[in-house]
């Protein structure tokens, strides 16, 4: 079905594709403050459209699924079929104008196709076209998201979250309500559309951070600020997603401890802090108990930028218990416990894959990591820039061998049913950390955290997305097997980063792939010409 793709696309690579600078404004759907997230099923409709929003109270054309920032709650249960139908509206000449959705920390067994990203598993999405993500979830529950892997199109507000509950959960003992009131997102927020951000050649500053999508920014009005509402004396999940396009937040609710019982998906033995550092693209279940005086308190999410601060609201949200009155808190923060990520261990299956000693894997990668004065990164010399046809692509028309696979450098072959072990040392000169490195297609087990030198194999925490530090001595190293074959993007998940070329594909298992060929749609076949038939400016 692929295979009428001109086959010379292969022997090229272009660059990253770069949009108009010029805003061309409206008319475009106009709202001022952000309501609640809509929730949907597993099966439906996700309409992507450009509208003018205000979530922290400066007006401008954001790229936004469903409408809202963030978007549509998807909402399933473990072993659930998804068919989720992706219609591109997008008309705004300021922005990309093509699209894919990565339904983030789904291992797509099996339907590497239906990943999401651009130049890895897909061609994008055109506008005034359709793409039908049909997927299956039969081993997975817990807290993920869905955004846009298509340049930096996420930073312009496609982000969304996606829970997967577990009707068995064996920590459901510790808590009395989850749903989607107890989800709690946080996001930086960005006043310039990002195909002019992203050509900026150095550090970009994000206006604001939303939690729940609501936010203000230094200078700006007095905007309203999410509100989470609790009932004293009753126990909470809240599903903490970061959805930032940068900086890595501290959050943590005045007053109260929180238990932490889930980190990327894979539940945790219980951890009591006050405070999670949380990185781009990691997410984490918390218990909190509502048992401190019927007041408001501060919910606050400190980032990592210069010059930060809570007052008047900014970085901040209200947790208000019912009773109180619709004020303002007046608490201080006196946070002193922070989670420390060795502390987590998984609460099922813990242990770290084939022979418990450093660079005794199957198969053992070092990435040394770059920051080249053009401002493009390297990992192993290579910066990823993307192919004429996708990864996927390539070796469906048969391209196996990583000297065939573009782009050059940049991609790894794995054999299936291997130990794989990746380690990223410390580079002073990969300006821009903590990188926050995301695998698709796996969790892995992290043996070796920043700020921690000594391996641990026996309960390493499990996860699919892990800062690499940043201090020197730091040497983050993790493993994984080679069981789900695919290729998979490995990339640091600052958009701003992998825009630049922090990235790799582990291409796992291409034979297994080639022989799976049949179950890709005929719909997936026809993205690719539509896209290459683009103008720049259609793009």
């Amino acid at each position: 079905m692929f295979y009428h793709i001109a086959f010379i696309l292969l022997l090229s690579t272009l660059p990253s594709p770069s949009f108009a600078a010029s805003i061309v404004r409206g008319p475009y759907p106009r709202s001022s403050n952000q309501g609640p997230s809509t929730v949907v099923g597993p099966v439906t409709d996700l309409n992507i459209v450009n509208k003018v929003i205000a979530p922290d109270g400066f007006e401008r054309s954001a790229t936004l699924a469903g409408g809202t920032f963030p978007g549509p709650i998807i909402k399933a249960n473990i072993g659930d079929h998804f068919s989720v139908n992706v219609h591109n509206q997008l008309v705004d000449n300021s922005m990309p104008k093509v699209t894919s959705i990565h339904w983030h920390g789904i291992f797509q067994h099996g339907t590497s196709y239906a990943d999401g990203t651009s130049s890895v598993t897909q061609c994008p999405i055109t506008a005034n076209h359709s793409f039908q993500y049909n997927f299956d979830v039969p081993d997975q529950s817990g807290t993920y998201w869905y955004h846009s892997h298509f340049s930096t199109q996420y930073c312009d507000g496609l982000r969304g979250p996606l829970v997967i509950y577990d009707p068995n959960d064996p920590l459901a003992y510790m808590y009395d309500v989850d749903d989607e009131t107890t989800i709690i997102t946080l996001a930086d927020w960005y006043h310039d559309p990002s195909s002019e951000l992203n050509q900026i050649n150095g550090a970009v500053t994000a206006n604001s951070t939303l939690i729940n999508g609501l936010g203000r920014y230094p200078g700006g009005p007095a905007s309203a600020l999410a509100v989470v509402n609790v009932q004293q004396g009753k126990r909470y999940r809240f599903r903490l997603i970061s959805m930032s396009c940068d900086p890595n937040f501290i959050f943590s609710i005045d007053g109260h401890n929180m238990t932490v019982i889930e980190a990327d998906g894979i539940e945790t033995e219980p951890v009591e802090v006050d405070s999670i550092q949380i990185f781009s693209a990691q997410r984490y279940s918390v218990v909190f108990t509502a048992n401190q005086p019927v007041d408001n308190y501060w919910i606050r999410a400190e980032s990592n930028l210069p010059n930060q601060t809570f007052a008047g609201g900014l970085n901040s949200a209200i947790l208000r218990y019912n009773g109180a009155p619709a004020l303002d808190p007046t608490t201080e923060s006196t946070i002193q416990n922070l989670l420390v990520e060795s502390d987590l261990h998984p609460l099922i299956n813990p242990g770290a894959p084939g022979i418990p000693e450093i660079g005794k894997a199957d198969i053992n990668i070092n990435f040394d990591i770059d920051l080249l004065p053009s401002g493009l990164f390297t990992m192993n010399s290579a910066s990823f820039v993307t192919p004429a046809a996708p990864v996927l692509l390539q070796i469906l028309s048969g391209s196996q061998h990583p000297m065939n696979l573009l782009p050059a450098g940049s991609v790894y072959t794995l054999e299936p049913n291997k130990t794989v072990e990746i380690s990223v040392p410390y580079s002073a000169s990969a300006l821009g950390g903590p990188h926050p490195m995301h695998l698709h297609g796996h969790t892995f087990d992290v043996i070796r955290t920043s700020g921690n030198s000594t391996p641990n194999f026996v309960n390493p925490v499990r996860r699919d997305t892990v800062s690499l530090g940043g201090n020197p001595g730091d040497n983050v190293t993790f493993r994984f097997v080679t069981d789900n074959f695919g290729p998979w993007f490995f990339h640091c998940h600052i958009d701003w980063h992998l825009n630049k070329g922090f990235a790799v594909v582990m291409a796992e298992a291409p034979k297994e792939i080639k022989n799976h060929s049949s179950s890709v749609p005929a719909a997936w076949d026809e993205l690719c010409p539509l896209y290459d038939g683009l103008t720049g400016a259609q793009q």
